[in-house]
């Protein structure tokens, strides 16, 4: 799942992933990422940390709180260095934007991997 309101950058992650093989599902709203992770739980989370209605943090937090989603891979990105915040609040990852897309398949299949 891409948690984004970037509409440029969820087309274009969107489009790199799904050419890789990736099904992608696409939250632009903090409020959006529970209810539509709920109805088709993703494997993995590639989350902004600005978001128009909440941070990534928070979000990350409700994630690890859900039952469904407390182990879950979570990515967080940014443009500005909260990698230690994203980490606090339970990311398994944290990216500095720009960051290459190219290398997102290779980072899920690890992430994936030892998830299981």
């Amino acid at each position: 799942m891409i948690v984004d309101d970037d509409r440029n950058t969820v087309k274009l992650l969107q489009t790199l992933l799904e050419l890789d093989g990736f099904e992608v599902l696409i939250a632009p709203r903090g409020a959006d990422v529970i209810p539509t992770a709920e109805q088709n739980p993703p494997d993995i989370f590639l989350m902004d940390y600005h978001l128009a209605d909440m941070d990534g943090v928070d979000i990350i937090r409700l994630l690890r709180a859900h039952v469904i989603f407390a182990k879950s891979p979570i990515i967080m990105t940014s443009g500005l260095d909260v990698s230690d915040e994203a980490m606090e609040a339970g990311a398994n990852k944290f990216l500095i934007k720009p960051f290459e897309p190219g290398d997102l398949p290779a980072l899920f299949g690890s992430l994936l991997e030892a998830k299981d």
